[in-house]
């Protein structure tokens, strides 16, 4: 239903009727990880008016990967991680991919 590099990848569905007994299917709610429990991989710096997507496509090389820059930072808006240039943000691997170094780590 969705790509593999989709935030929705993987989530449960559910279905619910409706009162004239028109049946729709939806994805379950999202939640996100726990910044602590996602693997670094190294932090970057804000350019100048740089919005989060354009971050990602620089740092991960898709645009649409700015979620996982948002579930690396405990944010309730995704914009106010670029509204500062130069402020590091963490690059993480998605959460349940197990990493082997983590920035200045050793294996883990």
């Amino acid at each position: 239903m969705f790509e593999s590099t989709s935030r929705y990848r993987g989530l449960p569905t559910a279905t619910w009727t409706g009162p004239d007994g028109r049946t729709v299917a939806y994805v379950r709610r999202r939640f996100p990880p726990h910044p602590e429990d996602l693997v670094t991989v190294r932090e970057e710096a804000v350019g100048v008016g740089e919005r989060l997507g354009v971050f990602a496509a620089r740092h991960l090389g898709d645009p649409e990967q700015d979620w996982r820059i948002a579930d690396a930072h405990r944010v309730l808006r995704p914009d106010d991680l670029t509204a500062l240039p130069g402020r590091r943000l963490r690059i993480t691997l998605p959460a349940g991919v197990p990493g082997a170094y983590a920035v200045g780590g050793a294996p883990g």
